[in-house]
């Protein structure tokens, strides 16, 4: 079998459907799977060994204005590989016109997507040759993993515990996260990451350095405070209002990122793409949300813990990215102090049970 997936991006995007690819290759070993994806979330998935054919496109390019032989050359290159394989079935978790879009290009005889009232952009529907109808109100994860159930027949995991995660983290990317804990001499630490796509989803620079103070306090834990492409000064900002200077500012690549968090003893953030890499990589997490849902976006696994404003009744179906009446992410650090305290408790116990087990 010959499929091909459509997860175009975001960073959390792709993570969320990774356990979805895991899911096919275990049912379908031998499928040859292919993955078309934005260029500038590409990096995850470059080197996975269970993508045979990762598929980098520039869709902006595609619509880009005015038309020329130069703008025209790299998406007439990049359509070219995505129709280079005679796919059987392509899968659109992504639900948008240009996504599904792509998997018409492709020329799979099945198109395969969410029924009309789970698309982001319902006109997709179009498209498709199959739907999948899927349950209201389900993290996104599951979301993804029923379309892989629904389209190809074959069995998904349904307990968070064995959601996978294939991210291909090499040499180079331990050699970051060493050289990351190298500057805290080695010790025991937190990743905290201030950063967002939107400003509401941010939580306040100055309650983050209050944070990494705590963490130093109570836990004998520095904080390592990672920072994205234009989010440097946020970051500074959290570093500065660190009155114990535990906070210690890296700006690791995505992969080298995941395996920094492998080594984590807790993870501090916000709905963002490395939120999604150290829930994938296994990383002890406490999420701050406030205009999008932890249920959908967050962490799956009960263990993990979301701080939010649950006292205010304007969040439903919020997403703002601006707001006139911005309280949702008003939390005080002592909230997320304790949450800390009992995900790191929790952590602990997990450790001692797993030991006990293999006694």
């Amino acid at each position: 079998m010959r499929l091909l997936i459509v997860k175009l991006g975001s960073i959390g995007d792709i993570v969320h459907t990774l356990p979805s690819l895991a899911a096919i290759k275990r049912a379908v070993p031998r499928a040859e799977v292919s993955w078309v994806v934005e260029q500038r979330a590409a990096e995850i998935l470059r080197d996975n060994p269970l993508v045979n054919h990762l598929i980098e496109v520039d869709t902006k390019a595609l619509r880009r204005w005015p038309v020329s032989g130069e703008t025209l050359l790299a998406p007439r290159q990049q359509l070219r590989r995505l129709r280079a394989s005679a796919f059987d079935t392509a899968l659109d978790f992504q639900g948008l016109l240009k996504s599904v879009t792509l998997a018409r290009l492709s020329g799979a005889r099945r198109r395969c997507g969410f029924a009309r009232d789970a698309l982001r952009e319902p006109a997709s529907r179009f498209l498709l040759t199959d739907t999948i109808q899927v349950s209201a109100n389900i993290h996104v994860i599951r979301k993804n993993l029923a379309l892989a159930a629904g389209a190809l027949g074959i069995n998904v995991p349904d307990d968070a515990r064995e959601f996978e995660f294939p991210i291909a983290i090499g040499v180079e990317h331990r050699r970051e996260a060493e050289e990351a804990v190298s500057l805290i001499s080695g010790a025991r630490f937190a990743i905290l990451n201030p950063g967002g796509g939107w400003p509401t989803k941010l939580w306040n620079p100055e309650r983050y350095g209050a944070l990494a103070d705590a963490l130093w306090t109570h836990h004998s834990l520095r904080s390592l405070v990672t920072c994205g492409p234009g989010e440097r000064e946020l970051a500074e900002a959290v570093t500065g209002a660190s009155r114990t200077r535990a906070a210690v500012l890296v700006n690791p690549t995505l992969k080298g990122f995941c395996a920094l968090a492998r080594q984590a003893s807790v993870y501090v953030g916000g709905d963002t793409g490395p939120t999604f890499l150290a829930i994938a990589a296994g990383a002890p997490v406490v999420g701050l949300f406030g205009p999008t849902e932890w249920w959908r976006n967050g962490s799956p696994r009960v263990e993990d813990i979301c701080v939010e404003r649950d006292d205010i009744g304007c969040r439903t179906n919020c997403h703002r990215r601006q707001c006139s009446n911005w309280i949702c992410m008003d939390i005080e650090v002592e909230r997320v102090v304790a949450a800390v305290d009992e995900r790191l408790r929790r952590a602990e116990k997990f450790i001692k049970e797993e030991r006990t087990a293999f006694a």
